[in-house]
């Protein structure tokens, strides 16, 4: 007998749109010889299924169940594509833990914990081989925070929502005078912004998930950037950006950096599938972590997919191992 399989997307956030995009390609790929898929979209006060007809179904929040007809659907698990909040911060994953309903992601403190750059950099700084860039974490916008920016660090600067994703809200900054600006769009997402100094590197982007009872780390993707920086259009956009996978690195560097992203993945007690940004500092080769990223993408133009499918994967399959671990 199939399983019953929510797919849930939408989102509180402006990343809604990719998790939508997200879960068209999910939809597409899953092995629905396997699964029954439900998607479920997720808005604030609006949880609902939509029919082939165009029907709205509600979701019964007591339960996670929506009723077609006189058939009351209950879920096996969740496929959790929702990027943002509440999917990637945790408050979904409380909700699913409440009501004993497996999810393929992080549970609720993980999600919680990583949805916060500067938190995660302060748990896994002390990982051996990782390196973080100096930084200030900023609770409010200040003349105080400016000037304490302006006194202990170094321009450039990446101005961030410290909860956001997709790079929404995020800034480099080269001049003092841009700094101002920067931080009013970084606070206009968040209430908690990162500043942090530049580091000049590679950038990379590697999928890391646990399928089958073992921690699978995925070949890395060099972005080759023509922007300032890996930024909402250069991620979401084809032909932005090039995307090498895999990525160019010695095979000390590849070691290393699989040693390095394995810990991260169970220091912060990951489940699923997770993408872990991280530079190679030019002068020094050092790994500098960037982000963690718990719901990654899986649109059409996401790093994953070429990922997976780097070694010999097909993505269905992946997507099989993730609902299966779930169980």
């Amino acid at each position: 007998m199939k399983k019953k399989i929510a797919l849930v997307t939408g989102g509180f956030t402006g990343e809604s749109v990719i998790s939508l995009k997200s879960a068209t390609v999910v939809e597409k790929t899953i092995d629905h010889e396997r699964y029954d898929v439900y998607k479920i979209l997720i808005y604030p006060g609006d949880w609902h299924f939509m029919c082939a007809s165009g029907e709205k179904i509600p979701v019964d929040m007591n339960d996670f169940s929506i009723t077609i007809g006189d058939e009351k659907i209950t879920f096996d698990g969740v496929f959790n594509i929702l990027h943002g909040s509440p999917g990637e911060d945790g408050k979904l994953a409380g909700y699913f833990d409440m009501l004993g309903l497996p999810y393929t992601t992080c549970d609720q403190l993980t999600s919680a914990i990583t949805m916060n750059k500067g938190y995660t950099k302060a748990i896994v700084q002390d990982i051996p081989e990782l390196h973080v860039a100096k930084s200030i974490q900023l609770f409010e916008n200040s003349e105080a925070n400016k000037t304490r920016i302006q006194s202990e660090l170094s321009l450039p600067v990446f101005i961030k929502p410290n909860n956001g994703g997709s790079s929404i809200g995020m800034s480099k900054v080269k001049t003092w005078e841009e700094l101002p600006e920067a931080l009013d769009k970084a606070f206009a997402e968040d209430k908690q912004v990162l500043v942090e100094e530049f580091v000049s590197g590679r950038e990379f982007s590697i999928g890391v998930f646990r399928g089958k009872g073992i921690i699978t780390v995925l070949p890395a993707t060099e972005i080759v950037n023509s922007k300032e920086f890996f930024d909402f259009e250069a991620k979401y956009t084809a032909g932005v950006t090039e995307e090498i996978t895999p990525g160019r690195m010695t095979l000390e560097e590849a070691d290393r950096v699989g040693r390095i992203v394995t810990q991260v993945y169970e220091k912060l007690n990951c489940k699923g599938a997770v993408r872990i940004d991280y530079f190679l500092e030019h002068e020094t080769g050092d790994f500098y972590f960037i982000e963690i990223n718990t719901v990654p993408g899986q649109t059409e133009t996401s790093l994953i997919s070429q990922q997976v499918r780097a070694i010999g994967m097909e993505v269905r399959d992946f997507y099989t191992q993730l609902i299966e671990e779930m169980f």
